[in-house]
């Protein structure tokens, strides 16, 4: 670029002395003769070769390669023997010598943000020999910036908040861009901020991107979320310069500037007289424009009330009334008050000038219902004495319906609460009987439950509890307190104490027990004295028992008490007679007198009954059913194949009597099934056997044993196994013919006999027996 070249011939005309330097080793600053440390001025020494310091500009867009500068040495007398050598960064890639010359060209395009300062050593060698005609020196090639970037927000979109109603100036935000051009090298990074879009209500600082409210009284409730546009632009806003923008959403953050206010001057409410204590009868709401903590109300009745009261609902903010007191349609039916409405939390600023607070009139109407009965007491507690007779009057209970009307009641008793039917109601007037004798000792309260229905409206109920004491009656004689074991000593001397004695009752009169022991006087043995405690000592009246004259003495106790009618019971007290030592200790007593024993009650002695008649019963059955098990069966399974051999006594009618006994009997008849066919099982053939019949091609043979087979197969009493059947054959022409009497007739008479006579002196006995008996002959 022409450009290019052209300042970089500025530079170099600036930077390069006309005339070659001659360079030794060392610092940067004694080539120019800069003060030393010690303050001595250094001059400036010959240097061997020429160097200088390079700049370039970035982002070169010529098409050959951008031309750097020159290294020239003073060694090089133009014969082409000395050759520069460039190392260190992009040496070689990005940054290139020509040996001979010393120009120093870069091949690509150089970006400053990227890297600003490039390092390199140059090198002059010797061609032929290749060594050092001068030493390594060190140089700099410094890319100069370019306006090429544009500035930019770290984000897109900045949020920020600032009360509502603030003063104008007051900050809001500050956004800044970043540019990454050189700050140090012209105005290519020099940024300054405008407003693009948010006015009039915000301003921003051209320096710094601080961001201030412009308008006044900005409220809220009016305008809540603004959107404002930042511009930065570089090169100090001048024209070309770049520019990046950015989004701040700016949202007006409440205060409570706004007081809360009904929308309506009066509230009318509406509620039945049922509604119990603490309920809520009605709502109201006053409105307030701020939200969130400004927004915040509280309700209140100016002067307090004695039946409602009004509390504050912190989800809704709303004002719940609520029922302090039972409220009755038929005492009063219309109420009204005043409720008193302010800000919980108030802002100074704000304050003066405006009353936080509203006012508004609230009506409550009480509507009637259908009430349920209401007793006069809740609870009754009623007392009556025991072993009062049924019917008797126990006491009064009374309702009545609190609706104006006055409805009629009825009285009943709950039975879940009088499962013994002790008592008794008037369902009219409410007057407690006794259905039966009540009995202290058994049960001193009864609680029952009384209940009171309207007779118009059976759903309208109430309970009320009636508690019933029993008094007490003297009507229970005092007893032993325990069952005592008392002995004495044979040994023993007149007025000597062998037990003492207490008694209870069951009774309880008002001013406590008092019992009285007695003995008959006329007893010589024993003798008693009262303790006047309720106990009483048992003394001897004499010495000198013996256990074989009498071993047991009964005596009899009289006890009786000091309540009104006086009640006396008589207890018999068992005395064993014992031998006891010197000390009174009890040894032994008569092991042939047993102590004394009310014997088995009539209870047990029916259950041991009851127990060896079961027992005999169980023998009994167990017996009959043992001669009722059956005997074990000849074949017990179906698959019990063996054979089985059964002797009979009985005479068969020959070879083809098949009719003579059925085999099917000796298989178990329980498992026999009568309706299937045989089951053949095939034997194991354990060598092969062939009989040949002697008769060759005799048919009536063959057809008698086919005959027979097909008989079997068909036959479902058949055993499940193959038999054996032996057959035989009489041969043909016999003058006898068959001597079976399988074909004989059904009577004798139907045959003759006398060809016997002709068959020779074998059959003579034979002749004799059946021609003796033919019908003929006897005749």
């Amino acid at each position: 670029m022409i450009t290019n070249q052209v300042v970089l011939l500025l530079l170099l005309s600036v930077l390069w002395p006309s005339t070659s330097l001659p360079f030794t080793p060392g610092s940067i600053g004694n080539v120019f003769g800069m003060p030393d440390s010690d303050g001595r001025t250094l001059q400036r020494s010959k240097r061997g070769w020429m160097w200088n310091q390079f700049f370039l500009l970035e982002e070169y867009a010529g098409n050959d390669h951008q031309y750097v500068g020159k290294l020239h040495s003073n060694m090089d007398r133009g014969d082409g023997n000395v050759k520069y050598v460039l190392t260190g960064d992009g040496a070689g890639s990005l940054f290139l010598i020509d040996e001979k010359s010393g120009d120093i060209h870069a091949t690509k395009r150089l970006d400053r943000e990227e890297k600003a300062m490039y390092s390199l050593n140059a090198k002059v060698l010797d061609r032929r020999t290749n060594l050092e005609l001068e030493p390594d020196t060190e140089f700099n090639i410094k890319i100069h910036d370019i306006n090429d970037n544009e500035p930019k927000f770290a984000k897109e979109t900045y949020f920020a908040s600032v009360p509502e109603m603030s003063e104008v100036g007051t900050c809001v935000a500050t956004v800044t861009a970043n540019d990454a051009d050189d700050e140090t090298y012209g105005n290519s990074a020099k940024l300054v901020y405008s407003i693009l879009q948010g006015q009039p209500y915000f301003s921003v600082d051209s320096e710094n991107g601080t961001i201030k409210t412009a308008l006044p009284g900005m409220d809220r409730e009016v305008k809540e979320n603004y959107q404002v546009v930042i511009q930065a632009k570089d090169m100090a806003g001048q024209m070309g310069g770049l520019s990046g923008t950015t989004t701040v959403s700016i949202t007006l953050s409440d205060v409570n500037d706004s007081p809360p206010r009904f929308a309506n001057h009066s509230f009318r409410v509406t509620t039945v007289e049922s509604t119990e204590i603490g309920g809520a009868i009605g709502r109201i709401k006053a409105d307030d424009p701020d939200v969130g903590r400004n927004a915040e109300m509280e309700y209140s009745i100016v002067g307090g009330h004695d039946t409602f009261n009004i509390i504050t609902d912190q989800t809704t903010q709303e004002g719940v009334i609520i029922i302090k007191k039972a409220l009755d349609y038929e005492s009063k039916r219309d109420y009204e008050f005043r409720v008193e409405v302010k800000n919980t939390y108030l802002d100074a600023r704000f304050i003066q000038g405006l009353q936080f607070k509203d006012f508004t009139t609230v009506k409550v109407t009480v509507e009637d219902v259908d009430e349920p009965p209401v007793f006069a007491r809740n609870p009754y507690i009623i007392e009556v004495h025991e072993d009062t007779a049924a019917g008797s009057f126990v006491g009064v209970v009374s309702a009545r319906d609190p609706d104006a009307d006055a409805k009629p009641v009825k009285y009943s008793i709950d039975r879940h609460t009088d499962l013994e039917r002790l008592f008794n109601i008037d369902s009219v007037n409410g007057t407690i009987t006794t259905l039966k004798a009540l009995d202290r000792e058994m049960s001193k309260w009864h609680n029952i439950s009384v209940v009171a229905t309207e007779i118009n409206n059976p759903r309208q109920t109430t309970r009320v509890p009636v508690f019933i004491k029993v008094l007490d009656v003297n009507d229970n004689a005092p007893e032993f307190a325990m069952s005592y074991d008392t002995f004495v000593c044979e040994n023993v001397k007149a007025g000597q104490l062998i037990q003492t004695i207490s008694a209870v009752d069951t009774d309880e009169p008002l001013v406590g027990h008092k019992f009285v022991f007695s003995i008959s006087a006329a007893n010589p043995n024993f003798t008693i004295a009262d303790r006047e405690d309720n106990t009483a000592n048992i003394l001897t009246r004499r010495g000198g028992f013996s256990r074989r004259e009498m071993s047991l003495y009964f005596l009899p106790v009289v006890i009786s008490d000091n309540d009104y009618p006086i009640q006396s019971s008589t207890s018999t007290l068992i005395v064993r007679v014992c031998a006891c030592d010197s000390r009174g200790n009890m040894q032994t007593c008569d092991p042939e007198v047993l102590p004394f024993s009310e014997g088995l009650t009539t209870g047990a002695l029916v259950a041991v009954l009851l127990c060896v008649v079961i027992l005999l019963m169980i023998v009994v059955l167990f017996a009959a059913l043992r001669r009722q098990r059956k005997k074990e069966p000849l074949i017990i399974s179906k698959e019990d194949v063996r054979d089985n051999v059964v002797s009979y006594n009985d005479e068969g009618g020959g070879e083809e009597d098949t009719q003579a006994f059925d085999i099917g009997t000796l298989r178990n008849p329980e498992v026999m099934d009568a309706n299937k066919l045989r089951r053949d099982i095939i034997p194991e053939m354990l060598f092969p056997f062939r009989r040949t019949s002697p008769i060759k091609d005799n048919a009536d043979v063959r057809d008698f044993i086919n005959g027979r087979l097909q008989e079997n197969d068909v036959d479902p009493t058949a055993p499940p196994y193959d038999s054996l059947a032996t057959y035989a054959y009489e041969g043909s022409g016999s003058l006898a013919e068959s001597l079976s009497s399988l074909e004989s007739g059904a009577t004798e008479g139907d045959h003759e006999y006398d060809y016997l006579s002709s068959w020779g002196p074998p059959f003579k006995k034979l002749a004799e027996m059946y021609i003796g008996k033919s019908p003929d002959r006897e005749a």
